[in-house]
């Protein structure tokens, strides 16, 4: 049988008092419901319908979702009308899995779980024990462990209030079943709404087992309803990251400060101290050091690579043993080779620098090509744009910079150049020489210095 997951993810989230959909507030910087469609992907679906309604063009726009059935829901009249709404894109064999926009930490292996938990003609339903489970529909079982109903808090009696099982709403059925149930549902409560936990009775009634199991953390199957929830469950992520990272081989000062914000590959035996940032795609190589509130996004480095504190690197490539900073930054379309130095506030943009090259202090290095065992000195700048366009400067090999240099591009120096401090490179310089440009040097005596 084909699988089928739909997705609800057309509420408009009032407590989270935003004007932005409730499932596209982030957590780990991916909204919550691209979360849930990752997760889902992962379990081979055949089909994956989303249903949205508030803010839907925002939705539409940020979600990846091009595998997606897009299906709208006008008015939000419940988790049963939602369900509907997907019907006609529903085959009558497929096994049909129903998840949460609002559940960004369920996991593939639970779900797993419950798929293969389905029984036939009826329903394998995803529950959770609480600590608290007050205001949360009980779990009534009979003595062979089968679900017998769903009680709501309000209606449950003394004893059933101390039931700590409790209805998470995801569930997994064949899809002809549910859509004879939902054929069958009202909207006579207090709410006015059509409830897709009405079917768990339809299934009793009929006599079809409803089989619940239980998730291992309440958290997975936590919903975010304020942005107190939000941060909860960021923090509870980001925990699971770090336990990962460490049980990997990795170091972290402290793991409650550290956030992963994409997709890392950390090899073993590397250090990462407090306040770290990872974004998009991120690799680092074994036996590299990242200091504290460093910003690494869709880069990779390689081993023995140190990132001092205070840096970004961004869409760059750093080789093995090189080092980086502190306070420095790294920006797109960066590649350093080998046991390059880049120091502290130095900017590197679109550059590419050989191996055993270095720029220790204060400079800034825009589209250049940079040689092997290059020296930049201290306030050396890169002049490569001319309000119109950027220019290349190039540094062959050997190449001495002095202080406070302008390098005005296009430009080219030769091997071995030696650059005289405080010279402005216009042109380009043959190899071997030395370039120098500054006026001369002036004394006026008894100067007398301007007053207020």
């Amino acid at each position: 049988m084909a699988l089928s997951v739909v997705i609800l993810a057309a509420g408009q989230g009032t407590r989270m008092r935003s004007s932005l959909p409730k499932v596209l507030h982030p957590i780990a910087g991916k909204p919550l419901v691209q979360h849930v469609i990752d997760t889902a992907r992962k379990l081979g679906s055949e089909s994956l319908h989303l249903i949205y309604g508030h803010g839907g063009e925002a939705v539409k726009e940020i979600i990846d979702g091009e595998d997606c059935s897009w299906v709208k829901q006008e008015q939000q009249l419940g988790t049963g009308h939602a369900v509907i709404q997907a019907l006609p894109n529903l085959n009558d064999d497929d096994s049909v899995l129903i998840l949460y926009g609002d559940v960004p930490l369920i996991k593939a292996s639970t779900l797993t779980d419950l798929m293969e938990a389905i029984p036939s003609k009826g329903i394998s339903l995803l529950t959770v024990k609480l600590s608290d489970p007050t205001g949360y529909g009980r779990i009534v079982r009979d003595s062979e462990g089968a679900v017998t109903a769903i009680v709501e808090h309000k209606d449950a009696t003394v004893e059933q209030h101390k039931i700590d099982e409790v209805n998470t709403g995801i569930m997994a059925l064949n899809a002809s079943d549910l859509k004879r149930w939902l054929g069958q549902l009202t909207n006579e409560n207090a709410q006015g709404e059509y409830y897709l936990t009405d079917v768990i009775g339809m299934a009793s009634s009929e006599g079809h087992s409803v089989v619940g199991i239980i998730a291992a953390d309440e958290l997975e199957v936590e919903g975010v309803n304020n942005r107190i929830q939000l941060a909860k469950l960021e923090r509870h992520y980001q925990s699971l990251q770090a336990l990962e990272l460490m049980s990997c081989g990795v170091t972290l000062s402290d793991p409650s400060r550290i956030d992963i914000r994409g997709d890392v590959d950390i090899a073993q035996d590397v250090s990462i101290d407090i306040g770290a940032i990872l974004k998009g795609k991120v690799s680092i190589g074994s036996g590299s050091v990242i200091g504290a509130n460093c910003i690494l996004e869709n880069c990779t480095l390689g081993n023995n690579v140190t990132i001092k504190d205070n840096s970004i690197v961004e869409d760059a490539i750093i080789g093995d043993d090189s080092s980086v900073g502190p306070f420095a930054r790294i920006r797109p379309g960066t590649i350093l080779k080998e046991d390059v130095h880049i120091g502290n506030f130095v900017e590197v943009k679109k550059s590419t620098i050989a191996k055993g090259s270095k720029a220790g202090h204060l400079s800034y290095l825009g589209d250049c090509e940079i040689g092997e065992n290059v020296n930049v000195g201290a306030g050396t700048i890169s002049c490569n744009y001319d309000g119109k366009n950027k220019h290349k400067t190039i540094l062959e090999d050997d190449v001495f910079v002095g202080s406070d240099t302008q390098l005005v591009a296009p430009v080219r120096v030769g091997k071995g150049v030696t650059i005289a401090a405080g010279t402005t490179v216009t042109s380009d310089v043959s190899a071997g020489a030395l370039v120098i440009s500054r006026t001369k040097q002036r004394e006026i005596a008894n100067w007398k210095r301007p007053k207020k």
